[in-house]
């Protein structure tokens, strides 16, 4: 866990080296942003709307459609998981602006910049140094952001309820209209409140699922506020591309081939 102030703005920092248990992994929306310092071979992200190569890493805000990320036989990297509100004092550009829109490093903090923190970080001992060194980069790096407490405090309740709140009480609560509320959320979030929640409120659901037992959907998609079980499933198809079951599937899949790993929770196989 990062040290105040930037405690309040990222979820974890990460340090990735070794191969990938599959080439390809998918993974679904999820309620956060992502900061990736590629220190090895370029990865590969592909989305509805392109597929590029990463040489030097990238930054997305918070998705809304599943992407899949394409690792080469080696990698090695160190990033930064950001609550959904975190990326914002890092970046000068809108957040909606990197929604589903994946950009390198270098574009959102120049080539030198970036070139002189990939050397360092390179050319660190041991990975607790790497780390050190990259959330010093991200204190040296914060900067005010107009409108992120009400973005903050508001998202804040979103993830507290798992998703399940009436956005309407949230924007009574604020008092603010809802109209500047969504506008204020494209710019630090990437998406509006509503959009946040629906995210929040799959993910919750999912991360409560045990593939090593058997899953009573109706008593799951009941239990999280969904209308039906036919609205989870249509969820569900609209977050991943799978069905519930398939997903079920896929996770047990991982779980018998690489038991035990880290990334056993999120990602899905996608080979």
């Amino acid at each position: 866990m990062p040290r105040p102030p930037l405690d309040g703005l990222i979820d974890d920092l990460y340090y990735l080296d070794g191969a990938s248990p599959y080439a390809r992994l998918t993974l679904p929306p999820a309620p956060s942003a992502l900061l990736i310092l590629n220190l090895g071979a370029p990865f590969r992200i592909r989305t509805d709307l392109e597929t590029a190569d990463y040489a030097d890493g990238c930054v997305v805000t918070t998705p809304t459609r599943a992407w899949e990320f394409g690792y080469p036989p080696r990698t090695r990297s160190v990033g930064v998981h950001f609550k959904a509100w975190g990326l914002a004092p890092f970046v000068p550009v809108p957040a909606v602006e990197l929604c589903d829109r994946p950009v390198t490093v270098e574009q959102v903090w120049g080539r030198s910049a970036t070139e002189a923190l990939r050397d360092r970080l390179a050319t660190a001992a041991r990975p607790h140094e790497m780390l050190t060194l990259l959330e010093d980069e991200l204190r040296r790096r914060l900067s005010e952001t107009p409108g992120l407490g009400l973005v903050r405090h508001t998202s804040s309740v979103i993830t507290a309820t798992g998703g399940a709140v009436a956005i309407g009480d949230l924007t009574a609560a604020t008092g603010v209209s809802s109209t500047h509320l969504a506008q204020r959320f494209k710019e630090l979030v990437g998406v509006t409140p509503k959009r946040l929640a629906r995210t929040q409120r799959f993910a919750a659901t999912v991360f409560s699922i045990d593939p090593a037992g058997p899953v009573d959907w109706g008593d799951l998609a009941g239990g999280a506020g969904y209308f039906d079980q036919a609205h989870f499933g249509h969820e569900f198809r609209a977050f991943t591309g799978l069905t519930p079951t398939r997903y079920v599937e896929v996770r047990r899949r991982f779980r018998r081939e690489h038991p035990g790993h880290v990334l056993d929770s999120w990602p899905l196989p996608a080979d």
